[in-house]
């Protein structure tokens, strides 16, 4: 028997900033649907699940889960922690990773270069994530926990931020859980410079934007490929630059202990 690894896709419809994003269309299909199919091009073998709310407004997000053929698991809104919980006792996983439906461009080998470092010291970590420090360019987030992990974390987080970001209750409590970050192995930092995540309507246009241009050659195009291709045209780059480096960090800086203001950009415009 293998490990069980459940890739846990959290999605809504309600999105203060954007609402409906996960639905806007990528050449023809839907961005999340997108993004699934850039999950399953990864090489491990790994159960993909939607998590998604109880609102009614997110019956589409279940619709469309359908639609593609990926189970999806309604919960809590705003309890994303509960969420992943019950997603991972649900599909009996050994592993969960958390990546936000917000990372249409992430790169599969990204995912596998996290999960082989997880398996390559398997039994010596409870959490191995990319993300402290990120270092890679932003919207290529990965975050495995065991399954004691994220139960441990599920009984014993209590603030509202560690219930919604689902895993800072963890990364805070380092003497709580053994602790890995995988750094971008070209000894670069992009985090805070480029953004392939989406949160705005620039963020759409970019994403769609790279989408038109290497999908139809490529469709299991890299991070690298998306680098090249912004350095070809760097009118891409720019079309939602102006966000680069904003995150969730910078409404919780005065809450979090591992994050510092140099970790977020607190102003934009």
């Amino acid at each position: 028997m293998g490990v069980n690894i459940v890739i846990v896709v959290q999605a809504r419809m309600s999105s203060s900033r954007l609402p409906g994003k996960v639905l806007m269309p990528i050449l023809g299909k839907t961005l999340l649907s997108r993004m699934i199919e850039r999950l399953q091009m990864i090489k491990h073998q790994a159960q993909i699940v939607i998590a998604t709310s109880e609102e009614a407004s997110d019956d589409v997000i279940e619709q469309e889960a359908l639609k593609i053929n990926v189970p999806c698991y309604r919960g809590n809104l705003n309890n994303l922690l509960d969420r992943h919980y019950q997603v991972a006792k649900k599909w009996n996983a050994d592993i969960v990773l958390k990546i936000p439906s917000d990372c249409p461009l992430i790169d599969p080998r990204v995912i596998d270069t996290v999960l082989d470092f997880y398996f390559a010291n398997e039994g010596q970590y409870d959490y191995v994530g990319n993300l402290h420090p990120a270092t890679y360019p932003d919207g290529n987030d990965v975050e495995i926990m065991t399954l004691t992990c994220i139960e441990k974390a599920w009984k014993e987080a209590t603030r509202s931020l560690e219930l919604e970001h689902t895993t800072p209750y963890i990364w805070e409590n380092p003497d709580k859980f053994r602790i890995a970050n995988v750094a971008w192995n070209t000894g670069l930092d992009y985090s805070m410079s480029h953004r392939f995540t989406i949160d705005y309507e620039a963020d759409y246009q970019f994403i769609k934007r790279v989408f038109e241009e290497l999908y139809p050659a490529k469709p299991d195009f890299s991070c690298d490929d998306i680098l090249a291709l912004l350095d070809q045209k760097p009118e891409i780059y720019q079309i939602n630059a102006q966000y680069a480096g904003v995150n969730w960090y910078r409404n919780h800086l005065g809450e979090l202990k591992t994050i510092s203001s140099e970790q977020t950009k607190l102003t934009f415009g």
